[in-house]
């Protein structure tokens, strides 16, 4: 539901700057909507939500895919690229309580309290803030989680993203905002991405005009930093971005799966230039695995140096250790 729900707000919007064209929605189920009994670190698989989409992407069968970022690896498969990241909604995680815990916070709630999540990510710096509670597994659609919270005692709260129980209307059940001093994010939380065929040069400029430009580059950086950790699913790394005045701010952390180990550092550089008229054989440059051709190059340039340059800061004190660690851990 959530998917569709996404996709029907970029087609509708593609339908405003596009009255002439007509759009058709083609529903599909990927491996990570089959697999519902294997936490997400567990299956390994790096393009768990979008191979079949992308296998339709290349057989022509559809002309665009939509993703929540997050899900996109930093590197894309030969053929294609992500042509839009649309303006990022709330990146922030919330807590949504079992009715019984409703008005409570996490600190407020009993020793012992089980908390559900399937990021190893929020697990690890929750683990470290709430050391009192207890985090296990939950997976499914949003609708199978809150379900599983509700209905059952299992679990005292879950934690979402808070850009998705939005999208979904559901902004009532959010209990307790997590802001980035408690958890930081997950790269990319919260954007949209349309992906396209990096040749299909009619499609790109069409879905271009989607872009956001502060949200391309935040999520340039943060994909920058996750991809020279050689970061993903099975392991615990987590951003924290802020555009401001032409200055971007990326905040990286690693930590490891009980959050006792960690390093987290914050780097800026300024991202304010020009769009200048880029003609030649550079036209559509990837920037990890996105093309924003509306959005200045330098800009860009600068995005994706500052997350490699956060990244490099980390592994130069110990993060490839703590990584290496938390992936072995996962493994067994």
């Amino acid at each position: 539901q959530l998917a569709r729900i996404q996709t029907d707000s970029v087609v509708e919007m593609l339908r405003e700057l596009y009255p002439d064209f007509s759009f058709e929605i083609v529903a599909m189920s990927t491996t990570g909507d089959k697999i519902l009994d294997t936490a997400l670190s567990k299956i390994g698989e790096k393009s768990l939500f979008t191979k079949e989409l992308e296998n339709a992407l290349e057989r022509n069968e559809v002309d665009l895919v939509v993703h929540s970022l997050k899900d996109l690896p930093t590197s894309l498969p030969p053929g294609f690229t992500i042509g839009a990241v649309c303006k990022r909604e709330n990146p922030l995680d919330a807590v949504v309580f079992h009715p019984k815990n409703c008005g409570k916070t996490l600190s407020l709630l009993p020793e012992k309290s089980v908390i559900g999540t399937s990021s190893l990510r929020r697990a690890a710096q929750l683990k470290k803030k709430f050391p009192q509670l207890e985090f296990r597994d939950i997976r499914g659609n949003l609708n199978t989680r809150l379900k599983k919270l509700d209905e059952k005692e299992d679990f005292s709260a879950i934690i979402l993203a808070a850009a998705g129980l939005k999208r979904m209307g559901w902004e009532n059940r959010i209990g307790q905002l997590l802001t980035p001093e408690d958890c930081l994010y997950a790269v990319g939380q919260g954007a949209l991405a349309v992906e396209v065929r990096a040749k299909d040069q009619e499609i790109l400029n069409m879905v271009s005009a989607l872009h956001d430009a502060d949200t391309v580059l935040c999520c340039i950086a943060e994909r920058a930093f996750m991809k020279r950790l050689e970061g993903g699913c099975s392991v615990p790394v987590a951003v924290n971005s802020v555009l401001k005045d032409g200055q971007l701010y990326l905040t990286g952390a690693v930590y490891s799966l009980d959050g006792s180990d960690s390093l987290k550092e914050t780097m800026q550089t300024s991202v304010n230039y020009p769009l200048q008229s880029e003609d030649g054989p550079n036209d559509d440059a990837q920037h990890v695995g996105i093309t924003a051709k509306n959005v200045p190059r330098q800009a860009q340039e600068a995005a994706e140096g500052l997350g490699v340059e956060l990244a490099s800061l980390l592994l130069s004190k110990g993060a490839k250790h703590i990584l290496s660690v938390a992936r072995q851990l996962n493994d067994a």
